[in-house]
C-alpha cells in the first residue's frame, strides 16, 4: 500500500512539473514576447491570421518533433557533433513540413515562402533543442516543445489578426 501512495506522489509531482512547463511555453518564456526570439517570421509572415496560424503550426510540428528526437538521443550524441546533429534533425523536419505544405496547401506554402525553410535557423527551435531537450527526458522535452510551439502560434495569430483587421477589416478572411 505504501508503494501505491509513493507512485501517486510521483505522478502528482510529474503533473505539476508538466503544468509548469506548459505555463513557461505559453507565457513566462514565450519566444516572441519574453525572449524576443523568432521576430523575423513573427513580423514578416503575419500579414493575416491565416498566415500566422500556418507558420505557427509549421513551427509547432518542427519544434515538438525535433525536441522529442533530440531528447531520445541526448545520451548518445557526441559533444563535438552536437550542434550539427541538432541542425540536421531540425532540417529533416523542416523539409517534411515544407514538402507537405507544397503538396497539400499550396497557397499557404506560396504565401509563407522562404520563411518555412528558415525555420531551420530559427532561434526558438535551436534554442529549445540546445537548452531544454538535450538535457531533459523525452516527456518533459515534448511537452515543452508543444507548449513553446502553441505559445508562438498564439502570438502569430494575434499579430496577424491585428494586422489583418487594421488592413482589410477582416479576421481569418471574414469581414468584421
Amino acid at each position: 500500500m505504501k508503494r501505491y501512495y509513493e507512485n501517486l506522489n510521483e505522478v502528482g509531482i510529474m503533473g505539476k512539473e508538466l503544468i509548469h512547463i506548459i505555463k513557461n511555453g505559453l507565457w513566462d518564456e514565450n519566444a516572441v514576447l519574453g525572449l524576443c526570439l523568432g521576430l523575423c517570421p513573427a513580423l514578416a509572415v503575419t500579414t493575416d491570421a491565416k498566415n500566422g496560424l500556418g507558420m505557427g503550426m509549421a513551427l509547432l510540428f518542427v519544434l515538438s518533433s525535433s525536441v522529442l528526437i533530440i531528447s531520445l538521443l541526448r545520451n548518445v550524441i557526441h559533444e563535438k557533433v552536437r550542434v550539427p546533429f541538432f541542425l540536421a534533425v531540425i532540417a529533416g523536419f523542416v523539409t517534411i513540413t515544407d514538402l507537405a505544405l507544397k503538396a497539400y496547401i499550396p497557397p499557404l506554402s506560396k504565401s509563407l515562402g522562404i520563411f518555412i525553410p528558415l525555420i531551420v535557423v530559427n532561434c526558438t527551435v535551436l534554442g529549445r533543442v540546445e537548452v531544454y531537450a538535450s538535457k531533459n527526458p523525452p516527456i518533459k522535452a515534448f511537452v515543452d516543445g508543444i507548449a513553446m510551439g502553441v505559445g508562438f502560434t498564439i502570438i502569430l495569430i494575434i499579430m496577424g489578426g491585428i494586422r489583418e483587421l487594421l488592413g482589410t477589416g477582416s479576421f481569418f478572411g471574414f469581414p468584421i
